[in-house]
């Protein structure tokens, strides 16, 4: 009878530790659709099995958003429940909380937190996942994001003169196989350009959605995009890989006429700033923040690098000041101490037609 009552209650307490190990945030901050943000925080790449101090950074700064740009867990399975014990096992984190409490988040996954890595529309187990990531980061049960194939998503901040359009970008659901390296002579690392025209990052439902964004009024459009768009081919996954994809980005801020379209990225391990010059268009600027608690061994070459690259970990921010003539839109990339270690400042009107 001893026996089998300890066993009955040892089964219990495991049954607890379980539920517990499984459990989410349930109480996210919400966001103010009629204020137009001044501080909009953004980071990528965070093992929920280390420490994440640099969120610590983040909330010192006193952001409006802080913007997960993927790869916020390490997930990389097909087993959903061990997914689910790895998110809210970054739940759990005191630094996340803090940050959880400070500011509202909004969030995108790369390829880790999809599932597995360098995935794309193959992944087996993508609507699983989408369940679980939606869960864990809150999302409103009127969200279009639960009606809808993928994760895609945009918000308006503000109204008239002072509008922010946060468009959340999936960048996994529906991209097609890349193309292993051929010639290596030519190319590096994993991957080279895909020249393929059948070939998608987004997807033709992803691509008509992002065109009726664009037609929506605002003076500035963050684009939330997990890998890199506006570097220099490097061999690692980003936008450089589909270039025709690329390309189809600039022609539909032309046809649409759309001002203030800046990008925020993730992935590769580094920070940096890069500032492309499309023809007829004005300049492009991608933000990338990666990691909040990984690093890379080296890092790029970038001809359209803008200041140094940063190698430690480390978050970006980008500043409005709706007060200046005219408005001035800051790219700030900090370390994991809090310096400001890329700041450049470009005028609202310099980014649009």
């Amino acid at each position: 009878m001893k026996i089998l009552i300890t066993t009955f209650f040892c089964c219990a307490i495991l049954c607890l530790f379980a539920c517990a190990d499984k459990s989410f945030p349930t109480s996210y901050q919400t966001l103010d659709l009629k204020k137009a943000p001044q501080r909009i925080a953004f980071g990528s790449c965070a093992s929920e099995n280390d420490p994440q101090p640099i969120l610590y950074q983040v909330t010192a700064h006193d952001p409006d958003v802080f913007i997960y740009l993927g790869d916020n867990i390490y997930g990389d399975t097909e087993k959903m429940e061990v997914l689910r014990r790895k998110y809210a096992k970054l739940g759990r984190k005191g630094e996340f909380q803090t940050l959880q409490q400070t500011c509202p988040i909004l969030a995108v996954w790369d390829d880790h937190d999809y599932g597995a890595n360098d995935a794309g529309k193959y992944y087996p187990k993508k609507e699983e996942s989408k369940q679980i990531f939606l869960e864990f980061w809150g999302e409103p049960q009127a969200s279009s994001r639960w009606q809808h194939e993928g994760i895609y998503h945009a918000h308006l901040l503000g109204a008239g003169d002072q509008t922010v359009q946060i468009i959340l970008l999936d960048t996994r659901t529906f991209r097609s196989d890349l193309q292993r390296i051929e010639d290596k002579e030519q190319y590096k690392h994993d991957y080279q350009p895909h020249e393929n025209p059948d070939s998608t990052l987004l997807g033709a439902a992803q691509w008509e959605w992002l065109e009726e964004q664009f037609r929506q009024p605002a003076q500035l459009r963050i684009i939330a995009t997990s890998i890199q768009f506006g570097h220099e081919y490097n061999g690692y996954e980003s936008w450089t890989n589909v270039p025709l994809e690329q390309e189809k980005m600039f022609d539909l801020i032309r046809a649409t006429q759309a001002n203030g379209v800046v990008f925020i990225s993730g992935d590769v391990h580094w920070a940096e700033l890069s500032k492309r010059e499309p023809a007829n268009l004005y300049p492009i600027y991608d933000a990338t923040a990666s990691g909040i608690n990984k690093s890379w061994g080296s890092t790029e070459p970038n001809q359209y690098r803008v200041g140094e690259v940063v190698r430690s970990h480390n978050f970006g921010m980008i500043e409005i000041d709706w007060e200046a003539t005219p408005v001035e839109v800051v790219f700030r990339l900090f370390d994991e101490n809090g310096k400001e270690r890329v700041g450049h400042g470009v005028s609202l009107e310099e980014l649009g037609f």
